[in-house]
């Protein structure tokens, strides 16, 4: 059984134009000890996404799904203190900005204390050998130093590692990595990723690494979902993906890694992803693809089987030949 569950997910926000769509429709499927990364550009609903599933949008937000289910607990009909209870223990989340996810106005001591106080109940000597314990356990020296420190005294390699250290307090069985390494430099990016993948398998978590980078996907997970524009556009695994990408989306992110490039200028995708008030018909990647027709701009793409990746086109790539024929003749 799975360990995280999501069908149909939608998340819209209420403006003074009316309403806009971050999330559309998306599935979302993590097995125990599974690395699942999400990936697309900034727009394309990954980290409201996941914000939703924890409960952490703010109350604009409309969130429906026809199923949002955690170890067997259902996250739509969730009472406050049932959520309180799961969120932070059981489901845990980094998020991406360390400096404005911590409080400038306490000690990172204290913010970890707080976790552990709030969900394992342990006596003051308690959360105090558990809060050196785990940074320790995330490679911060002299930890129990660094219990005193404000996130201002603490570099931004430093203050991400805080955040994993709270993160991972009580243990969960799920964490979720919005983007962990950014503004980081790139041996810092390095280091956070190795702790990220040695955490998972020393604890046994599943993991879901919110990212725009290929390369992490490519050295860290298992199993990719690519979003665009708040749609999940193709899922697979990583080296079938990699290897065989099947949406024009997720090629043009390949084609744009430096590794693959074949000409002196590096390929880029035109365009930006469709915000609230230019958002096209059809394929909703029609106005940045090469190879779209008509049909793409005018008739939503159809989501195609697990063999072609899950890909939401209406011409995916390495299809068989007689499949082209037919979606062309139709």
């Amino acid at each position: 059984m799975s360990l995280l569950t999501i069908r149909n997910l939608s998340v819209e926000f209420a403006t003074s134009s009316g309403g806009f769509r971050a999330v559309d429709g998306v599935d979302v499927e993590v097995d125990e000890r599974e690395i699942l990364a999400i990936v697309g550009e900034s727009g394309s609903g990954k980290s409201v996404s996941m914000l939703a599933t924890m409960g952490l949008l703010p109350w604009t937000a409309k969130i429906t799904a026809d199923e949002m289910s955690f170890a067997g607990h259902d996250l739509r009909s969730l009472s406050g203190p049932a959520r309180r209870r799961l969120i932070g223990k059981d489901m845990a989340m980094i998020f991406q900005e360390p400096m404005s996810s911590l409080n400038p106005c306490f000690t990172v001591g204290f913010q970890i204390k707080e976790a552990l106080r709030q969900h394992l109940k342990l006596d003051r000597e308690g959360r105090k050998r558990r809060a050196v314990e785990l940074l320790d356990l995330v490679g911060i020296p002299e930890p129990e130093r660094r219990l005193a420190a404000f996130p201002h005294q603490l570099s931004g390699g430093m203050n991400q590692r805080v955040m994993i250290a709270m993160a991972i307090a009580c243990n969960p069985r799920l964490l979720i990595a919005d983007e962990p390494t950014t503004a980081l430099d790139v041996t810092i990016q390095a280091q956070i990723l190795d702790l990220l993948k040695d955490l998972q398998q020393e604890t046994g978590m599943a993991l879901i690494l919110i990212t725009h980078d290929m390369g992490v996907v490519a050295e860290t997970a298992e199993r990719v979902s690519v979003q665009y524009a708040g749609q999940k556009v193709e899922e697979n695994a990583v080296e079938a993906l990699f290897d065989t990408p099947h949406h024009h989306y997720t090629a043009a992110l390949l084609a744009a890694l430096p590794e693959r490039a074949t000409e002196r200028r590096l390929p880029t995708i035109p365009g930006v992803v469709p915000g609230q008030f230019d958002r096209p018909q059809g394929c909703l990647f029609s106005p940045r693809c090469a190879r779209a027709d008509d049909r793409c701009r005018q008739v939503d793409p159809p989501v195609q089987p697990a063999a072609l990746g899950l890909a939401r086109c209406h011409y995916p790539l390495h299809a068989p030949q007689e499949a082209q024929a037919v979606e062309v003749a139709r």
